[in-house]
């Protein structure tokens, strides 16, 4: 009986080990799709500016 308790409890232990890893994947993949959706919010047409990293992002105090 020993025998089959421990199969019940590591059958237990990786079915909730599988849903875990599960939810893990779909908010990843959630997360992905809504980053993916701001990005696309019709700035595309005038494109994205980066600063050059030698440009301050202030100017100099007098």
């Amino acid at each position: 009986m020993f025998e089959y308790e421990m199969h019940q409890m590591r059958a237990a232990e990786l079915a909730r080990e599988a849903d875990r890893r599960r939810l893990i994947r779909e908010v990843r993949r959630n997360r992905r799709a809504e980053t993916a959706a701001r990005r696309s919010t019709g700035d595309e047409a005038e494109g994205r500016v980066n600063m050059p990293l030698w440009k301050s992002r202030f100017t100099p105090a007098a």
